[in-house]
């Protein structure tokens, strides 16, 4: 029978049963699981030397022959527990590969935790003989250690999750109890391709702490107080429905004598700021260096040591005004006119038909930017039919996207830039620099004469992400 997968990994982490789970798989004929293979401190176990003729030594050097000799085609399938703190060379290696079975095993993180603590506490990670247990010693529960204990896990899982829905792929996914059910085991067994089943039979691995947390855990009472406060559901994230972008390294700005980087988030005061970057040097804005693509921007990475990169985000509810009156109401090239007849369908918003039209005064004007936050909060969370213009996209999501290229070293906000921009230019070796230019008001009406608490509301449910990342307070 042509087998679907040539070897597995089994993903888990210290003390969820990953040693339990592997020796039953090993009761299979045509199964074979050895163990931490690429654990950076020992190979397979701490008392293995090698696994596959492969050592220690050779291993560290370059885990891939090994791997190459796990996946192998031959009468056994083999595989290999990974724990997130593996040798990280071979992880995408494996979440790429189709050939490879993956089986997710978890534990409620809190009995994992207490168990690794008892574990190392007592030095005993394994019981294969109920006489020899160590008697279990209380632990004390650490609440900034489990925090971080958990956050790793739950980013190594995350990580995990995603790579395999990216890829198209299934992991087969156990929970600890799940080790007692010899009817799941044989499923697990029959997914990764064996061929045979087994009968329940006493595992020769032992629990080692059976007994309620309260018996094991010394402060049980403030652990409870401490586990209490964790959000478990995340009822307080911020719901993020925006697709990741890519950074539009095209628009970044150097100065052409000096070393300053600006990676500009579109809807900001991208002009100003070119103004003054030009100012610097005393050239003309034609002169700053734009020509930027990836291998043009580690060369002036490189040839600038000591180079400053910063960017510069505007109040959510000022950049949408923004895009309202420069996009949408303008009758300039740069207009979104399909947009238009979209935002007068669907979001009854209304627009003046000219430059003249009298009609559209003070109170229409904030009718219709009321709306078109309204359409912004759709369009944020894929409701819409349009797709996220950069120009609206919410900075965050602009921001964490320059990280695929270059970090900017400094978020600067709009109302601060005339201090921090010539703050950076001294650091860059500029001796003075002129004053950053207020930025132009925008017509035909200011934020300044529409703006108010229902403006504001809006504005913090379509940017809640630029909020709460950026610590976002009224606009005045």
């Amino acid at each position: 029978m042509l087998r679907k997968f040539d070897y597995f990994v089994i993903f888990a982490e210290m003390r969820t049963g990953s040693n339990l789970l592997e020796s039953k798989l090993n009761m299979f004929v045509d199964l074979q699981s050895v163990g931490e293979a690429f654990n950076p401190n020992f190979i397979g176990t701490p008392k293995t030397r090698k696994v596959m003729e492969v050592s220690l030594l050779d291993r560290a050097q370059n885990p891939i022959p090994l791997l190459e000799k796990i996946k192998q085609p031959s009468q056994t399938i083999h595989g290999f527990r990974y724990f997130h703190d593996h040798d990280p060379r071979v992880l995408l290696p494996c979440l790429l590969d189709l050939r490879c079975a993956k089986i997710i095993l978890t534990r409620n993180p809190v009995e994992s935790y207490i168990s690794w603590k008892i574990a190392r506490q007592t030095g005993q990670w394994k019981l294969q003989n109920i006489n020899r247990r160590k008697e279990n010693q209380k632990i004390a529960f650490d609440a900034k250690e489990f925090s971080e204990y958990l956050t790793e896990i739950q980013n190594f899982n995350l990580y995990l999750n995603a790579r395999l829905q990216t890829t198209g792929q299934t992991a087969f996914q156990l929970n600890y109890e799940d080790l007692q059910n010899q009817d799941v085991i044989n499923g697990t067994a029959q997914f990764l391709g064996s061929t045979g089943e087994i009968e329940a039979v006493k595992a020769k691995l032992l629990p080692q702490n059976p007994v309620a947390l309260s018996e094991k855990v010394e402060n049980f009472p403030a652990m409870q107080a401490e586990l209490a406060q964790i959000d478990r559901f995340n009822l307080a994230r911020v719901p993020d429905f925006e697709p990741r972008r890519r950074p539009v390294i095209s628009h970044y700005i150097a100065t052409s004598r000096g070393s300053l980087l600006f990676m500009p988030v579109r809807s900001g005061p991208v002009e100003t700021i070119s103004q003054w970057l030009a100012a610097l040097d005393d050239v003309d804005l034609s002169e700053l260096l734009t020509a930027f693509d990836p291998p043009a921007l580690k060369s002036w990475q490189q040839a600038h040591p000591g180079h400053r990169s910063f960017t510069v985000i505007r109040h959510p509810v000022a950049r949408a005004h923004y895009v309202f009156c420069t996009r949408i109401l303008s009758t300039e090239p740069q207009q979104f006119s399909r947009l238009l007849n979209i935002l007068g369908r669907f979001f009854h918003i209304k627009l003046p038909e000219n430059a003249n039209d009298h009609a559209y005064d003070l109170a229409a004007h904030r009718t219709a930017f009321m709306q078109f936050l309204r359409f912004l909060s759709a369009n944020l969370t894929n409701q819409t039919n349009i797709r996220i213009d950069p120009n609206w996209a919410s900075q965050s999501q602009i921001i964490r996207a320059m990280a695929y290229n270059a970090h900017p070293d400094m978020i600067i906000r709009e109302n601060e830039m005339d201090v921090y921009l010539r703050a950076l230019a001294l650091q860059t070796g500029y001796s003075s620099s002129a004053k950053v230019a207020a930025e132009p008001s925008h017509t035909p009406f200011t934020l300044d004469e529409v703006y108010d608490d229902q403006i504001e509301a809006l504005a913090q449910t379509a940017y809640a992400t630029d909020y709460t990342t950026f610590g976002f307070g009224k606009f005045k």
